[in-house]
């Protein structure tokens, strides 16, 4: 099993590269030099389609593939869609990770993430945690389907000797984020809302819960710039964590937002509305030794994301 040392002369497929990862390791891997980037819609490409998968894997063979692709939301969409986010999910894992075997794939990289975990309250949540404890009972169903995923890359490189690897990142935002009210996930989500009302010119903002758990976030293009290193110079079963470092409590995250936007109203919290796992601050140690270290920190990336919604993703009515 082989480490690829270069990957800019390798034909690359970034699965899902409309979303918010898969956009910045397009934009991102091309600044690093890779110019063999190949992409599909899926108006043309449905992933949940065995057949259709393996097809145009055949016909298109690229050397990598980053799968990052994945149906995703906040904890509304996980509450109120929980078959739609295990149904999407698993079939699109099995679909690409079985089509990369069958096709004879050199490397592909499978994108997880920090929902796989139990609730941890004390401790950073390490890799070996996996599977240890029931799961957060507000995104089991999303949880479950990566889980499988990386299962699926081990099972496949225990049986068949692939080189599959999987990566677990924090809660991700960033420029091309989904801003919609019942889907998005916190960040865009809180942004819409305070923005929203300032524009209202609304005396508070309500939100979910009790603004009390806290969440670890890593800028989209950080992790762009982690996947091309792990591609590069990681090869292991286990999947390997991905995280700022650090952790902030919604409540001060909401603050920040609302600094930045210029809203002068009140935030509000709705208690009846759950809150989701308390604490969810990753160990990121192992991806740290590698040499990786993200560069935006929060503050100027929540002003880079603001400024992206303001310019790309307000209808005229709703800019102030």
């Amino acid at each position: 099993m082989l480490k690829v040392p270069d990957i800019r002369n390798k034909k690359i497929w970034i699965a899902g590269h409309k979303g918010l990862v898969g956009s910045a390791c397009n934009r991102i891997f091309e600044e690093k030099g890779c110019h063999n980037i190949i992409t599909v819609t899926r108006d043309n490409l449905d992933l949940t389609r065995q057949r259709e998968t393996e097809e145009w894997l055949a016909e298109n063979k690229p050397d990598i593939i980053v799968l990052a692709a994945a149906q995703v939301g906040g904890i509304a969409a996980n509450l109120g869609k929980p078959a739609e986010m295990i149904f999407k999910n698993l079939a699109i894992a099995q679909n690409v990770i079985h089509s990369a075997y069958k096709t004879g794939i050199e490397k592909l990289l499978y994108l997880g993430s920090s929902c796989i975990y139990p609730p941890q309250e004390e401790k950073l949540l390490k890799e070996s945690d996996l599977l240890s404890r029931p799961l957060e009972p507000s995104n089991e169903y999303y949880a479950l389907a990566k889980i499988t995923g990386i299962k699926l890359c081990e099972a496949y490189r225990k049986q068949y000797g692939c080189n599959f690897i999987s990566v677990m990142p924090c809660n991700l935002y960033g420029i091309n984020d989904k801003y919609d009210e019942n889907n998005s996930h916190v960040i865009p989500s809180l942004i819409m809302k305070i923005h929203h009302a300032k524009v209202d010119n609304a005396p508070s903002v309500t939100l979910w819960g009790t603004g009390k758990p806290r969440r670890e976030f890593l800028y989209a293009d950080d992790v762009a710039t982690a996947l091309y290193h792990i591609l590069e110079h990681y090869d292991e079963s286990l999947p390997i964590n991905i995280g700022m470092g650090e952790d902030i409590s919604i409540l001060d995250l909401a603050l920040k937002i609302k600094a930045i936007i210029g809203y002068r109203g009140d935030i509000l919290f709705d208690e009846t509305k759950p809150d989701g796992a308390h604490k969810k601050l990753m160990d990121s140690s192992r991806m740290r030794a590698m040499g990786w270290m993200p560069g935006v920190s929060l503050e100027k990336g929540l002003k880079n994301v603001y400024r992206d919604y303001l310019f790309n993703c307000l209808s005229d009515s709703k800019v102030a």
